[in-house]
């Protein structure tokens, strides 16, 4: 059903880690390279176990924006859900983490989902461009959930 490629929309940044005899620092967005419907307003971290996954999902309005730093290594998956898109069920599949640090820009209706193939507990950011369960925590949380279906055509390898 989907093909695999490049989703339109999708960004995909290799982040830098300038490193000194502290440690290392890698910007993970600026908000002259961000544009208005990806502008993050609020951050969290996530921390998963080595081997287990996250996901599939989708959001009806939000955007993500995570940042895959390390520690440990993940497998990212995206399916384009959007049926007004040019890439509409293209399946993108890439790494990302301590071996190659990446942001990426994930746009509402874009069903994502990944994997940690480290061998330790990872880490990951992400800059939602709306509030978890909107203002005051008062409205449902904006999520698709297809990992709880058994049947989803969304499947990890």
């Amino acid at each position: 059903m989907f093909k695999n490629g490049q989703i339109h929309d999708v960004i995909v940044k290799n982040l830098s880690k300038f490193i000194d005899e502290r440690g290392w620092l890698s910007e993970l967005f600026r908000g002259d390279e961000l544009g208005k419907e990806f502008m993050p307003a609020m951050s969290y971290v996530s921390m998963t176990q080595a081997g287990v996954a996250r996901g599939p999902h989708e959001h009806v309005d939000q955007a993500d924006l995570f940042a895959f730093i390390g520690p440990s290594n993940f497998k990212i998956y995206l399916w384009d859900n959007r049926k007004d898109s040019p890439t509409y069920n293209v399946r993108q599949v890439f790494y990302a983490g301590q071996d190659s640090p990446r942001s990426v820009i994930i746009p509402k209706g874009v069903v994502h989902a990944y994997k940690n193939v480290g061998g330790t507990l990872g880490m990951v950011l992400n800059f939602p461009n709306r509030l978890f369960a909107g203002e005051g925590k008062k409205s449902p949380v904006d999520e698709i959930r297809h990992e709880q279906d058994p049947k989803t055509i969304y499947q990890l390898d």
